[in-house]
């Protein structure tokens, strides 16, 4: 979960009332004040299964920001100990926020009803590149957008591989996070958005009430979970919409959600990345390191220049999901050999001509 104003899950419309309890998500309501007064609540970007994320006015930078609150039961403020650790250490390494990978602005402990909370600030970023492919209706995006696309994943992935020694170990469409919004009106910034300074009189309960946006944002979010599976469903490309055209639209991002990452010589688990974008070795257990975030950089690719998946398996006879992937994957896995070490600087070379 990160600082995208689209990045609420892809599966469920919202995360339910049921998680606001003790050990759970902390109820926010447009207005609220953090960390002191300096943060101020605007409105709810989106959750993830570990924390909701909000759009908040710092009032010391007067800019906006993207406010992380992680629910309170321990492994969640462990998982949130460990994060902080990665992104301070990605903030540290780079202080002129050059290398296309979030950046930490500042991170606190909230006390709350349910319990103490974690909190991270982050820099407010855009829509996803998952959004940016239904934007195009899964038609691929123009070949040049797709390069400079690349070239944004691959300059992060050097900066987290090469000089931190750290993978991300879940890189995919939805974690990948363009500089501003598709939609000028969603932007605060573009928009010009008047901050709210002060909770309005008779708000509702934003943690568990939904207010009129919300209800609005949910009906968006049903069709394009209807529009997938329609898509995912089907065998070919035969009816599909005309893509959108991209005119205007910054497809500058930068990698986010750094919760699941890993220190190359220091890892938790040998089960990571999610499937449609997870390495062969990944799946046959044969111990995995930094090129595996590079197997899911290239399914990333494909699927921005296509607007398919370029895994999608299903189960059947004999095989499951994860042993179907590692079939296919096998013969990439000897074409590119030693090699394979390599291929992150030189696509990074590649893109940089």
């Amino acid at each position: 979960m990160s600082c995208s104003s689209s990045s609420a899950s892809e599966s469920e419309d919202d995360e339910g009332i049921d998680s606001y309890r003790k050990g759970g998500y902390h109820a926010v309501r447009v207005g609220d004040q953090f960390s002191g007064g300096r943060y101020i609540a605007q409105r709810k970007l989106g959750w993830g299964h570990f924390s909701t994320v909000w759009l908040v006015y710092d009032t010391r930078s007067s800019n906006y920001v993207a406010l992380k609150i992680q629910k309170s039961a321990v492994q969640f403020a462990e998982a949130a100990l460990h994060e902080i650790e990665v992104l301070s250490a990605i903030a540290h390494g780079d202080p002129s926020n050059s290398k296309c990978v979030v950046r930490l602005i500042d991170h606190f402990k909230h006390a709350g009803p349910n319990g103490q909370h974690h909190c991270m600030v982050l820099e407010f970023l855009g829509d996803s590149l998952l959004r940016l492919i239904r934007h195009s209706r899964y038609k691929g995006l123009p070949l040049n957008k797709v390069r400079e696309i690349c070239k944004c994943i691959l300059i992060g992935l050097d900066y987290l591989h090469r000089e931190l020694g750290l993978i991300h170990t879940d890189l995919k469409p939805e974690n990948i996070l363009l500089y501003s919004t598709i939609d000028p009106a969603k932007d605060p910034i573009r928009s010009g958005l008047t901050p709210i300074l002060q909770r309005p009189e008779g708000s509702l309960n934003g943690g568990s009430t939904m207010n009129l946006i919300e209800k609005k944002l949910k009906r968006r979010a049903k069709r394009a979970v209807a529009k997938i599976a329609e898509r995912r469903g089907s065998t070919g490309g035969a009816g599909r919409k005309p893509g959108k055209c991209l005119d205007g639209v910054d497809v500058r991002c930068k990698v986010v959600d750094l919760g699941n990452a890993c220190w190359a010589d220091k890892q938790f688990t040998g089960e990571i990345q999610t499937r449609q974008y997870r390495a062969p070795e990944v799946i046959l257990q044969s111990g995995y390191s930094l090129s595996a975030d590079m197997w899911s950089f290239g399914c990333t690719a494909f699927e921005l220049a296509t607007g398919d998946m370029m895994f999608a398996p299903k189960a059947g006879q004999g095989f499951c999901e994860d042993e179907k992937i590692a079939i296919r994957g096998r013969l990439w896995l000897r074409k590119v050999g030693k090699k394979r070490k390599l291929l992150l600087e030189t696509l990074l070379r590649i893109t940089l001509l």
